[in-house]
């Protein structure tokens, strides 16, 4: 396993220290959770829980059900609501690069002792204590290397939760995250239970014809621009009508447009069903890192990683389309 900066190191050693001082934790991170957020939920859960620590998991009703592909995970259990004695426990935060994208009160109190643990490069500090690894694939690569300190057993369901993480934020191990600690990761996480191919079946092949529909309607709204360098799509409430779809079978339609020829950037602009703070929810994927679609998404109060961030917003798709194409020709001169 390759050394993390020493910075990193202590950062590390400082979380594993609030870990095993503590006694109650209240595990959350952002809303909409991925692979990677809700992997790392679930794995850190347990190792806390097998070091007998007292530690609930949070994550707002309206993010349930989850996505298709998630639905195996063992989440039963999260909290919908604060516990009563949330106000003596501490606070973990989890593949969450700005408190913000967990817009519950009761967690953002002032007072509150914050353990804040990520990956993303544009992460806000917000937490007492910062364990933001930049070079790390994955936040649940972050947590693998906690449980390592803190003497945990890697069980089969600590390792198919960390596995999760691994393989969807990694793209499957083709994105450029994927060195060769994420590898090895994959290595002893297989060595402690992990079923590959179950696994990989139940994230990426057990899709509703709902969502095949989508897909295809997502696809042929597609629009070029720019020399064909961006490619967007829109995918509005009437094609969710249409296909019988909804915005949780979304997940992974960005991928299609990404592999267009030419592609810089891609999005999908997708009208969000959930009633939450923006109408609509904006996806961006930067083909080969030459513009960062982080910083288009900070401008609009999102945020990411270089390749892969996304933002709500109110703005109608032809005023997002204006935005975007804006940003990518100001990075690109």
């Amino acid at each position: 396993m390759n050394t993390p900066p020493a910075a990193v190191a202590s950062d590390l050693e400082r979380v594993a220290a609030e870990l095993r001082s503590g006694e109650r934790f209240l595990l959350t991170t952002h809303e909409g959770p991925d692979g990677d957020a809700l992997g790392s939920l679930l794995a850190l859960q347990e190792i806390l829980t097998q070091t007998g620590k007292d530690s609930v998991m949070f994550l707002a009703a309206k993010e349930f059900p989850l996505p298709v592909e998630y639905r195996f995970l063992p989440l039963t259990d999260v909290f919908h609501e604060a516990p009563a004695d949330v106000l003596d426990r501490t606070l973990v935060f989890l593949d969450c690069g700005n408190i913000d994208r967990m817009p519950v009160d009761f967690l953002q109190r002032e007072g509150a002792r914050i353990l804040n643990i990520d990956h993303h490069h544009d992460n806000t500090m917000f937490g007492a204590v910062n364990l933001v690894d930049t070079g790390a694939s994955c936040t649940a690569e972050i947590v693998w290397r906690l449980a390592k300190l803190l003497g945990a057993e890697i069980t089969p369901t600590i390792a198919a939760a960390l596995y999760v993480g691994l393989v969807t934020d990694t793209g499957k191990f083709m994105y450029e995250n994927t060195d060769p600690d994420a590898h090895r990761m994959a290595a002893e996480l297989i060595e402690a239970g992990v079923n590959v191919d179950e696994t990989y079946r139940r994230l990426y092949e057990r899709v509703p014809l709902e969502k095949a529909r989508l897909v295809a309607r997502a696809i042929e709204n597609i629009q070029r621009f720019d020399e064909n360098r961006i490619a967007l799509t829109y995918i509005s409430q009437a094609d969710y009508e249409a296909t019988g779809a909804d915005e949780l079978l979304t997940e992974g339609i960005i991928d299609h447009v990404r592999a267009l020829e030419g592609t810089i950037v891609a999005g999908v602009v997708r009208d969000k069903t959930d009633g939450g703070r923006s109408a609509r929810k904006v996806s961006l994927r930067s083909s080969d890192g030459a513009v960062d679609v982080s910083a288009i998404a900070r401008g609009q109060g999102g945020g990411g990683h270089v390749r892969a961030a996304g933002f709500g917003t109110d703005l109608p798709f032809d005023q997002v389309v204006e935005y975007v194409r804006s940003e990518v020709a100001k990075q690109l001169g």
